[in-house]
């Protein structure tokens, strides 16, 4: 099928990942008060620092408050308790995420249910590529997340800079295994349309017969049938 040519000629050249870059070790060493805390996950410093007065929305490297960093390090009783001190949950930093997608890409699921439970929005564009933390963590194939992002409400369908939903990048950037098999199946679950095409005309379905993914392909089918 020539979209279906088209459309993998164009993913050779271009590969968008879903990779964050943390706090490097000299970044971290620099910071002070609030960020220093939040990145060794050192509670009771942090409910010192608020009630002295910190600044819980001071910004630090890459445009990071307090909350990003603590979220970067899978702290999440750091990330609760600058919630509950009434730390902004859905701000980006200056590489365009939040809390909610750090966690996705982290494969962190105990984090993403902690933040959407303490207000964090699962609805937010995020990313360079204007995406959702469920674009972010179908790719990836973090299944887990996934699961839990649909729980809390994340948009199925949003579609992103790429022209991509969810459903087509756990399809095209995914590599047919198990943990990818699991995102379709939670997606397609949830009611995830199946019929949204690339920006080549190319579906889902049309995607996972090109790869040759079986298990993709049934899912798929049984929902168009």
């Amino acid at each position: 099928m020539i979209q279906v040519a088209i459309a993998a000629s164009l993913l050779a050249v271009f590969q968008p990942v879903a990779e964050q870059t943390p706090p490097s070790s000299a970044e971290a060493a620099s910071y002070t008060g609030l960020h220093a805390a939040a990145y060794a996950g050192n509670v009771g410093e942090i409910r010192a620092l608020v009630s002295s007065g910190a600044d819980i929305e001071k910004r630090g490297h890459n445009g990071r408050a307090p909350v990003h960093v603590a979220a970067f390090q899978s702290h999440d009783d750091a990330v609760k308790v600058l919630a509950e001190a009434g730390a902004a949950l859905n701000v980006l930093e200056n590489d365009k995420y939040d809390i909610i997608t750090i966690a996705a890409v982290a494969g962190d699921a105990a984090l993403v249910k902690t933040s959407i439970a303490l207000g964090g929005n699962p609805e937010n564009v995020t990313s360079i590529y204007n995406g959702t933390a469920l674009i972010a963590a179908a790719h990836l194939g973090h299944d887990g997340v996934v699961r839990a992002l649909i729980d809390g409400g994340a948009p199925l369908d949003h579609i992103d800079n790429l022209g991509w939903t969810a459903l087509i990048e756990a399809v095209i950037l995914g590599d047919g295994g198990r943990r990818h098999v699991r995102t379709v199946e939670a997606l397609v679950d949830a009611g995830a349309d199946v019929s949204i095409a690339d920006r080549q005309g190319v579906t889902p379905l049309l995607h996972a017969q090109a790869r040759g993914y079986t298990e993709i392909i049934a899912l798929i089918e049984a929902v168009t049938k």
